[in-house]
């Protein structure tokens, strides 16, 4: 049995697993990849990359101790965990059962798509999914986001401090109501396409156009040397709906500890309710998680 299990290799969960190596438990890291979504970058044909500083390189800090240390690392899926008399079990996507005496979820979430052609080939080249991350790129230049919720929303928000334009496609219904998206509407520099769709993303190299539907079938074309999609993210909590306590959202609850309602149960980064989906977050709360699970252990040791 381990002491520890981590089930994730994003950024909350390299730095949980390398604090728990660092506190001598016996953890392990399970994940089907190393670094999560720091393993996207954005090109950007006039950002070269020493001008922008990226999550990858505070994560490789953390992913290079635990590239050598096998031991500490299986790279495979979880399906489900459970918990039973001595602690809990990991079952893995291979059929493997693993036991621990606490766990850690650090599984992240997964961006949603808009699934149309011209997407996989210009993912990350001129499209991506976080204004938030990537706003401050786009000081005077044409952009578009697309989405339907408070999270497009915000992020057409962001963008307008900076951007020459901002195209919102998609938008509808209340969310439109709210006092962001009335002060959005008034700006001189977004335009608000409601209840229209992308049908094509196309360029040359970089993502630089859309093809856009409006309700009544009628196709445009869009000038955009950025284009972000901002639906709403689907957290990789399944694997523990039956045993912590979700949100609406799917999202797991944490207290400022990084513990869950289910004692020995810790959760930290993307996949928890707490604040911005960001690589800094999640590594202080993937730092928080693991020394929270290190003082829930210490009497078991």
């Amino acid at each position: 049995m381990y002491d520890l299990i981590v089930v994730g290799g994003g950024p909350a969960g390299l730095t949980a697993t390398v604090y728990a190596i660092r506190k001598r438990l016996n953890v392990l890291m399970i994940s089907k990849d190393l670094g999560g979504k720091t393993n996207y970058r954005l090109a950007l044909p006039w950002i070269e990359d020493y001008q922008v500083i990226h999550g990858l390189e505070i994560v490789n800090k953390f992913r290079s101790e635990l590239e050598y240390l096998e031991f500490a690392r299986h790279m495979e899926p979880v399906d489900q965990i459970e918990k039973d008399d001595s602690g809990f079990i990991v079952r893995t996507r291979g059929g493997g059962n693993l036991s621990a005496k606490a766990v850690i979820i650090a599984s992240g979430t997964e961006q949603q798509r808009l699934e149309v052609p011209g997407e996989k080939q210009f993912i990350m080249r001129g499209l991506c999914y976080s204004a938030l991350s990537y706003a401050p790129l786009f000081i005077d230049r044409k952009t578009v986001v697309v989405g339907e919720g408070d999270l497009a929303l915000r992020s057409a928000a962001e963008l307008a401090t900076v951007a020459k334009h901002v195209h919102l496609i998609g938008l509808s219904g209340d969310v439109l109501t709210t006092a962001l998206g009335k002060k959005l509407a008034q700006l001189p520099n977004v335009t608000i396409l409601e209840n229209h769709s992308v049908t094509e993303v196309k360029g040359n190299g970089f993502a630089n156009q859309l093809t856009v539907q409006n309700p009544d079938g009628k196709e445009e074309t869009i000038e955009a040397e950025g284009t972000f999609i901002e639906m709403n993210l689907i957290p990789n909590s399944q694997m523990v709906e039956n045993l912590v306590d979700l949100d609406d959202q799917g999202r797991i609850k944490v207290d400022c500890y990084a513990r869950t309602n289910v004692p020995g149960v810790f959760a930290a980064g993307d996949v928890t309710d707490s604040y911005a989906e960001q690589v800094l977050v999640a590594v202080g709360e993937g730092a928080k998680a693991s020394l929270s699970a290190y003082e829930y252990l210490l009497p078991m040791l």
